[in-house]
């Protein structure tokens, strides 16, 4: 696998983002995150977008982190915020996710952030088996779906 570094709207992550709304919906049936992002939010020095490719150059994985601070909905300064983390169904169980997570911490560890936070939801029981096994634990919930009782958030000292 080749992990590399794109904008958030680059084509690819456009089409792995519109599957993972897709699969969402399924899980949620509420018609995808309405977390509202911009490709700014994963320019440097604010974040980072990752795509892992496959062989064939076919992307296979993402995922990306961006700068939160203290603010009005649960961040504190120098949190770092995952989001879209995604693996094509065909490519689970590879340990992807596991490294794309691991060079977005990298990554936001460098770029000075202290902290990665990350929400999911109670109908992910395989990205919160990968949070908890990576050494987050829960934290004080945060972000848009902060009041959503399905909502589950995450944290990690970097």
């Amino acid at each position: 696998m080749m992990i590399r570094r794109v904008p958030f709207d680059h084509p690819d992550a456009v089409k792995l983002n519109d599957q993972v709304q897709a699969e969402y919906q399924v899980r949620y049936g509420d018609g995808g995150d309405a977390t509202e992002l911009s490709p700014t939010d994963f320019e440097h020095p604010n974040g980072v977008y990752l795509i892992a490719y496959d062989e064939r150059d076919s992307p296979v994985a993402t995922g990306g982190w961006r700068t939160q601070n203290a603010n009005g909905e649960g961040n504190l300064d120098g949190d770092a915020e995952l989001k879209r983390m995604y693996v094509i169904e065909q490519m689970r169980g590879r340990g992807l996710a596991r490294r794309i997570l691991t060079a977005l911490e990298d990554h936001a560890r460098a770029a000075g952030r202290s902290r990665m936070v990350l929400e999911t939801g109670i109908k992910q029981p395989e990205a919160i088996a990968l949070y908890t096994s990576s050494g987050y634990e829960p934290c004080v919930k945060f972000g848009y779906y902060r009041f959503h009782e399905d909502s589950r958030c995450f944290a990690k000292a970097l």
